[in-house]
């Protein structure tokens, strides 16, 4: 059973209970991340969620670790563009003390100085570490060309730059301005009392003052053709080629989903088959649409040698021309459709998928989606809506397109293929 409450200051408390299990998995989801960063913020909400557990006025760094460890659970925060989320997962008998330990470091944790200037080293190596991985930097490369010029393309980690000028003075301004309550849901999904829960929430997060929330922007994509090359040393060309997707919550949502698993979503999906199976041209190559508030994205992915990146490049747009002229078949729709209700499903079996879920979608959309409501949506799809939204989603005339490796030899040759600007 699903329900939400707002305590009087404005926190929400979203839950699940799960009579069948033993854990609770609880998060503390707050409405920032890099899209509400100012210019010289960039990676405050990044830099922020490491603080948080470099201990509080209670406890040490050592002691949130060792307390954690000694019930057996785990603790753990995430950064996305748009929101922050510190999480746990413990047995139902020391829920308590998890949402004492998260309230604990979202609330009362010190910032300081010098845990504030070894963090500093820690996420610049973070920052390298993404330079380092070459499939990892393609993502990065794509979102920033397909965003360009809006708070979407900004890097999550931030620079190097921007990292190490960070003070305990600005990043305290920044939580002050973003964590709060109006922003902050408390998700919880696993083996609890309702009420009991809610008792609880309101005993660690009532102290919390009224504040003004950030507005919700309305983010896009400038649209238009791109092309960007990031030269490294390195035996493989990764490719990233970024078109316009959906929306969190909008109808074209499912369908693009059913739609990505039939060109590269899946071990059956043309892209896989084809060029994988069939060629032996690349080990990695998928598909994935990437949803946010107000807008999303659709990319494709490959990585191969320099000598067939073309070719692989060729074969990517070949199947995105042919699946626009000639639609998907039935047995692709009813396969794909199977597979998104069964990896959906087989998701929600554990309390920290069903926390993400209700934590997300209450913090992000406002509403909370049960699992019946869901899968009657998946349920609802048909052929007819897929091939709708391909003829929005696989835009060749709002495609950017990122290559890293060795990829200036091939760069004349991708720029024909594809009719891409110089």
């Amino acid at each position: 059973m699903i329900f939400e409450q707002t305590l009087e200051n404005g926190v929400r408390v979203a839950g699940e209970t799960m009579e069948d299990v033993r854990s609770c998995a609880i998060g503390v989801w707050v409405g920032t991340g890099s899209v509400f960063e100012r210019e010289n913020e960039g990676g405050a909400s990044h830099f922020i969620e490491h603080m948080l557990f470099k201990g509080t006025e209670r406890r040490s760094a050592q002691d949130i670790a060792q307390e954690m460890d000694g019930i057996g659970g785990n603790i753990n925060a995430f950064t996305s563009k748009e929101c922050t989320c510190f999480y746990a997962k413990v047995l139902d008998e020391n829920l308590e003390l998890a949402m004492d330990i998260l309230s604990d470091i979202v609330l009362h944790s010190k910032f300081d100085p010098e845990e504030l200037k070894k963090e500093q080293g820690v996420i610049c190596e973070e920052i390298l570490m993404t330079q380092d991985s070459p499939e990892d930097l393609a993502h990065e490369t794509i979102a920033q060309l397909y965003y360009e010029g809006d708070p979407l393309s900004l890097p999550i980690l931030g620079t190097e730059q921007s990292v190490r000028v960070f003070t305990r003075e600005s990043l305290k301004e920044y939580m002050r301005r973003q964590y709060v309550p109006e922003r902050i849901v408390v998700a919880v999904a696993g083996h609890f009392e309702e009420e009991k829960l809610l008792d609880l929430v309101r005993e660690k997060f009532s102290g919390m003052q009224k504040g003004a929330a950030h507005p919700y922007g309305q983010n896009k994509a400038p649209g238009g053709k791109r092309f960007r090359i990031v030269e490294k040393d390195i035996e493989q060309i990764h490719i990233c080629m970024c078109m316009p997707g959906a929306s969190l919550d909008a109808p074209d949502q499912y369908p693009l989903f059913i739609l990505s698993n039939v060109l590269g979503g899946s071990m059956s999906s043309r892209l896989f088959q084809e060029i994988r199976e069939q060629r032996g041209m690349a080990y990695s190559i998928y598909s994935y649409p990437t949803c946010y508030r107000s807008t999303g994205s659709f990319s494709f992915y490959a990585g191969t040698g320099e000598q067939q990146a073309v070719e692989v490049i060729r074969l990517m747009h070949e199947e995105m021309n042919n699946v626009l002229k000639n639609g998907i078949t039935d047995e692709e729709f009813k396969r794909s459709k199977n597979q998104l209700k069964a990896s959906y499903l087989l998701g929600q079996e554990g309390t920290s998928s069903r926390m993400n879920s209700i934590g997300k979608t209450a913090l992000l959309l406002d509403r909370l989606y049960d699992e019946e409501e869901t899968c009657r949506r998946v349920e609802a799809v048909t052929q007819e809506d897929v091939e709708r939204v391909m003829k929005t989603v696989l835009d060749i005339d709002n495609m950017s397109v990122a290559c890293v490796g060795r990829a200036g030899k091939i760069e004349k040759a991708v720029r024909e293929l594809l009719e891409l600007p110089e």
